[in-house]
């Protein structure tokens, strides 16, 4: 059986891309990187529960996709450019064939966006992943969640709720077939993170946040922070061919307020940038879905949503 420095000189040494930034890395007590003049450091860390994040047995290939497309979800939000990352595994037993297949998801992933793989540690126990990853951004041009104005229009990038389709397919709970099914199970297994699109709205979102917890949830908390409320129109969600084939209209709209895992990103503009944003080329449809308001809490069409149309996941709720 492989001890822990042999499993991670086989599985982790090396992975990501290669970054002349990168001065010391996996093999010593700590990474040593190089940030570039003029910018400013932005961090984010999440962590993956077996049976919580994923479900059990999940593919590891996906597993390792996802614990890194989160966190560059957040940094994408804040119009960050992934660089390096750090990994901290915990497996009940090394598991070659799951160890292989997590290590080449992350990896293919990593290479993609440009990020190097400069640490982290490996220890046993139940099933959890934790990647803290960092990237910059030029000083003073990060988005935030806090620079909402009244008047400002809501804008959303992708079609949320595929991916909480996804998820019920997986669980046996909902019925697709043919491309369907394949592309809302590919959003939930191997979400893609908005980062391009980020680093293009610097400038123009005033506000901007990552769908993580669910449209309304998260739109509240954006919200919060920015001291505003907004009115969302169910009618200008956009919605995928493949929910629409599997989901009453109703059941849509839900899936789309109260989904989570999507991964896109909510951003607040100028009711000026609608043409800017509209020509926008970053790789994804972007789609005004509403506006800021100057009072509080979130409207949907007008009035409060249902008590059950989604408040963003509480692990302690």
């Amino acid at each position: 059986m492989p001890g822990e420095f042999e499993l991670i000189g086989r599985h982790f040494t090396g992975r990501g891309a290669r970054r002349e930034d990168v001065h010391t890395g996996v093999g010593d007590d700590g990474a040593i990187v190089a940030p570039p003049p003029g910018a400013e450091l932005v961090l984010a860390l999440d962590t993956l529960v077996d049976g919580v994040h994923f479900p059990a047995g999940f593919d590891a290939r996906f597993v390792g996709h996802r614990a890194l497309a989160v966190n560059l979800s957040d940094l994408a939000a804040m119009g960050a450019e992934p660089a390096w990352a750090l990994l901290g595994l915990t497996i009940p037993s090394p598991d070659e064939h799951w160890l292989a297949g997590f290590s080449a998801g992350f990896d293919a992933l990593a290479r993609r966006h440009g990020v190097a793989l400069v640490g982290g540690d490996t220890t046993r126990g139940p099933l959890t992943v934790t990647v803290t990853l960092a990237g910059t951004v030029p000083e003073g041009a990060a988005l935030r969640r806090d620079g909402a104005r009244a008047g400002d229009d809501l804008w959303v990038s992708g079609t949320p709720g595929d991916a909480a389709a996804g998820l019920r397919i997986l669980q046996g709970r909902l019925n697709a077939q043919g491309r369907a099914r394949e592309a809302l199970l590919a959003r939930f297994q191997s979400p893609q993170a908005r980062v391009a699109l980020g680093v293009a709205l610097r400038g123009i979102a005033t506000a901007c946040i990552d769908l993580s917890d669910g449209l309304l949830g998260d739109l509240g908390k954006l919200c919060a922070a920015s001291g505003v409320g907004a009115d969302l129109a169910s009618r200008e969600l956009p919605l995928s061919a493949g929910l629409c084939s599997v989901a009453l209209p109703a059941e849509r709209v839900q899936f789309a307020l109260a989904g989570g895992d999507d991964y896109e990103l909510l951003f607040t503009a100028d009711p000026a940038d609608r043409a800017r944003l509209t020509a926008l080329d970053a790789g994804v449809v972007l789609r005004r879905i509403g506006a800021v308001t100057g009072g509080g809490g979130v409207l949907v069409d007008g009035a409060p949503p249902a008590r059950d149309a989604g408040h963003g996941f509480d692990h302690f709720g």
